[in-house]
């Protein structure tokens, strides 16, 4: 199978797996698991006080949805980078290795 057709072929699973949750359960509320955890303790321990608190609060939801947003994305840039990298650096270790490929340099030793 031609990579283009594989990579198309992986879109195509990533949106129907993006897609087919949220039609079906279309009246579900998307909440965050932080709001879900905070309601579960008050339901279990309703004298429970938090032993430890934020040092920053973002000002807004908008803002820390924002700044989570800017963390998956810088994340998923390392983890790209890298990939990419070692990619590169395999294809590069694979041209060396065909036969009459960069002779010249097998020739020298260099």
């Amino acid at each position: 199978m031609r990579t283009g057709v594989k990579n198309l072929l992986l879109i195509f699973i990533v949106l129907v797996l993006a897609v087919f949750p949220l039609l079906m359960n279309k009246n579900a509320e998307f909440g965050g698991a932080d709001e879900q955890a905070e309601k579960m303790i008050g339901e279990l321990q309703p004298d429970y006080q938090p032993w430890f608190e934020s040092v920053w609060e973002p000002p807004s939801g908008e803002i820390e949805s924002l700044l989570f947003a800017l963390q998956a994305a810088l994340g998923a840039g390392f983890i790209g980078y890298f990939i990419g990298f070692y990619r590169g650096c395999r294809g590069n270790h694979v041209k060396r290795n065909q036969p009459g490929e960069l002779l010249g340099e097998r020739d020298t030793g260099v």
